[in-house]
């Protein structure tokens, strides 16, 4: 069984709710919350959640392109978050929730160009995108404590009015694409 690893590193608010997505896709073989985009060198979370680094939250997604491909990524990241405000996500606000994609390769630079392309010759949003395309430069990881974090704190106030609706749409949308056993 071929094993290939890639990785792709996204911005859509909370890194809380991305991870919760993306561990339940198949192909995915992990997923770190982390920070990039900024110009501190081993940023903290509270130093990120300042807006004085300038990094987003992100998530670096380990995925095997055999069994989901960046595009299918890609396609989940625009039906989880709005990419059409600006340096926020409902009530997070601050350049550290903006909308980004830091592409790994010229090739992820041109699948998110012309996936946004597609996506507003749709007219699947009434507003533009903003989502930022960056090269990714550095991704810092994030601390321990923010690992499985919507697993590991199902009943936060946080999680359950923000993450766990945003992990259902998913589901919702994207039923197909769950692993075996991640449930309905």
């Amino acid at each position: 069984m071929n094993n290939r690893r890639e990785t792709a590193t996204l911005a859509g608010g909370c890194f809380w709710c991305l991870e919760a997505v993306y561990q339940l896709l198949e192909g995915v073989h992990g997923v770190k919350s982390g920070y990039a985009g900024g110009h501190a060198g081993n940023p903290t979370y509270e130093q990120v959640c300042s807006g004085r680094t300038g990094h987003a939250e992100v998530v670096r997604v380990s995925f095997d392109p055999d069994r989901v491909t960046f595009d299918d990524l890609l396609d989940v990241f625009f039906t989880i978050h709005d990419p059409t405000t600006l340096n926020r996500q409902g009530a997070d606000v601050g350049t550290q929730y903006r909308s980004a994609i830091f592409h790994e390769s010229e090739a992820q630079k041109e699948a998110v160009e012309r996936k946004i392309a597609q996506i507003t010759a749709a007219g699947i949003w009434p507003d533009p995108i903003v989502t930022e395309i960056a090269p990714l430069e550095t991704f810092y990881p994030a601390e321990a404590y923010h690992d499985d974090y919507l697993n590991r704190n199902p009943t936060q106030p946080y999680c359950q009015a923000i993450v766990a609706p945003k992990v259902a749409k998913f589901r919702r949308q994207h039923l197909q694409r769950l692993k075996r056993g991640a449930g309905v």
